[in-house]
């Protein structure tokens, strides 16, 4: 493991780093910095300790806020879909799902009998 020096906030930290993953640790490390400098720099919070667990919160919002709109615009993985109940081309499937369908239509059109 590769140890590497950062500052966050002016303070020096020496951080373990796997091989290869120096670049991803500094582009973490600036981000920390920027949301640390950002709650310091607002005024309102000067103790260093509350403005780490602050920044922490606002970057694990950011990242859920983000994996959740990944989610609503990718379409679902093959694991994440379930398996049909009947497998595709089964007439007899089709045809009890056809009248499961009708039986519903005329269930909710019984009242007047029109769509319109």
């Amino acid at each position: 493991m590769k140890q590497v020096e950062v500052q966050i906030m002016g303070q020096s930290y020496l951080l373990g780093c796997p091989e290869g993953g120096e670049k991803q640790l500094r582009e973490a490390v600036e981000r920390v910095d920027a949301a640390m400098c950002k709650i310091r720099d607002a005024g309102k919070v000067k103790a260093r300790d509350r403005i780490a667990v602050l920044a922490s919160l606002n970057l694990a919002f950011d990242l859920a806020q983000r994996e959740a709109s990944l989610a609503a615009v990718a379409p679902p993985s093959p694991a994440s879909t379930p398996a049909p109940a009947e497998a595709p081309g089964n007439d007899d499937a089709d045809e009890g799902r056809a009248a499961q369908l009708i039986q519903r239509l005329d269930q909710a059109l019984a009242g007047d009998g029109h769509l319109l």
